[in-house]
């Protein structure tokens, strides 16, 4: 029997209750958590692939901000931080969830533990209709079991992918993350995630919801069709099939937005656009926005995301935030706000800061640095030549302008004024010898205070 992992986070203070019971006038909030997108995916980021009229137009009738930044450059630890609200690595998991033995080689734990704190939860227990829709990989698949089911996280209604611990069987044919035998085709998969998502808006207009649509674009394969599919392997990572599923995924985004609008909650809806982390293929950086890195690095193009809200009755359209630097932890507390719902956080400190202000359209200032753990697993190791764009340090911290990376054992110190130099290109360490000591003991001070490791044998 496998022996159960333990969740070692200290218990703190909660986080200040906020706003009053009660659902009148509250606002349903949609999240769209894409896969592996590029900031310069987009087209009002810059993207040159296909226009984006869909995605773009919450960004025209919301904020478009270019310096959010996601919890971690891969799927499972981004996707823990934005739904807790905390650092992943304090929940040991640090790195995309695989099989017992890839999770323990990685010091990871299996599955987020439902006893974190759950943005979800915090919607429920206020009196919304909540919903999950697409991919999880928070725990489930391969070789993984006990781990808790999604409603344990705040969710009444669940529709997931194979990495979770309930996969619905319309897009799991086989033992896989997918199949040609699904029912629901690779190409079909945004259009069902979205039909369901407004199915559930339609059967909840009583009452306000709090929804995921998480779905598997923009991540490989790029199957735009079923005459692709039958090409074979080779191209689906080719930019030629690409560009079909973005411009295809956008329509759906449409799809979303018509359906939002015509059940007449779009005044009162908060939608979020962003995505998970760097994009893989990045091809050559064109889809960062030119910015070094991309998924799996800790360089801006892995972990600077793109971000568009909009709120209709509440939030001023057409308006670009260039300055506040906000990042997925917030959402948690962040959203609660805007909300006027109390924050659940089951007696745990949240990291993220509320940051309501400045997605409200008003002007804020981050008061605390952000921090990111990933790939202590190539600690060590030879670099390979490509290690400049597709290998960095696994540890950073962005305090003001200043971001520096470092490993854990005090390795590979890289500094940089991101003000200056966001691609990253000029390591300043040398010259600024007392910024570089301070912000590496700092980042090496958090990994050491936070990191979680399993408890006894797989």
């Amino acid at each position: 029997m496998r022996k159960q992992y333990q969740y070692l986070v200290p218990l703190m203070g909660a986080v200040a209750i906020i706003g009053k019971a009660g659902n009148a006038g509250k606002p349903n909030v949609v999240i769209i958590y894409t896969d592996d997108m590029g900031i310069s995916d987009i087209g009002c980021y810059g993207g040159i692939f296909t226009p984006t009229p869909n995605i773009d137009k919450i960004g025209r009738e919301g904020i478009r901000f270019n310096q959010y930044y996601t919890a971690c450059p891969i799927s499972s630890p981004s996707r823990v931080g934005m739904t807790t609200g905390m650092y992943p690595t304090k929940w040991g998991i640090t790195n995309y969830l695989d099989t017992r033995a890839f999770n323990r080689e990685r010091k990871s734990n299996d599955f987020l533990s439902a006893e974190a704190p759950a943005i979800a939860r915090s919607f429920q227990q206020a009196g919304y209709a909540t919903a999950h829709i697409g991919k999880w990989h928070m725990g489930g698949g391969r070789d993984v079991t006990g781990m808790p089911q999604i409603t344990e996280f705040g969710f009444d209604r669940t529709l997931s992918t194979w990495e979770s611990p309930s996969p619905d069987p319309a897009i799991t044919a086989s033992n896989w993350i997918w199949s040609d035998q699904d029912s629901i085709k690779r190409w079909e998969r945004t259009r069902y995630f979205v039909d369901n998502v407004l199915d559930f808006l339609k059967q909840n207009k009583d009452k306000p919801c709090y929804v995921h649509l998480w779905p598997d674009d923009m991540h490989t394969p790029y199957v735009p069709s079923k005459e692709e599919f039958d090409k074979g392997k080779k191209m689906w990572n080719a930019k030629v099939n690409f560009i079909p599923v973005l411009a295809e995924y956008d329509r759906q985004i449409g799809r979303l937005l018509d359906g939002i609008e015509s059940l007449g909650l779009k005044d009162n809806t908060i939608i979020i656009f962003t995505s998970d982390n760097g994009p893989a293929p990045s091809y050559k950086n064109s889809r960062t926005a030119g910015l070094r890195g991309q998924k799996g690095t800790l360089y801006e193009g892995g972990i600077r995301m793109p971000f568009l809200i909009c709120w209709p009755s509440r939030i001023k359209g057409g308006v670009v935030n260039d300055n506040t630097v906000i990042t997925a932890l917030d959402l948690f507390p962040s959203l609660c706000k805007m909300a006027g719902i109390d924050v659940k956080t089951n007696g745990y400190q949240l990291d993220g800061l509320d940051m309501s202000e400045a997605l409200m359209g008003k002007s804020q200032v981050r008061k605390t640095p952000m921090f990111w753990e990933f790939g202590q697993q190539f600690v060590g190791q030879k670099k390979p030549d490509n290690a400049y764009q597709f290998r960095s340090p696994n540890i950073a911290v962005r305090e003001g302008n200043w971001k520096l990376l470092v490993n854990y054992d005090g390795t590979d110190v890289e500094l940089y004024n991101i003000a200056k130099d966001e691609k990253e290109t000029n390591n300043v360490a040398e010259k600024n010898k007392r910024i570089t000591s301070r912000l590496k003991d700092k980042a090496i001070g958090w990994f050491k205070e936070s990191f979680r490791k399993y408890a006894g044998e797989l």
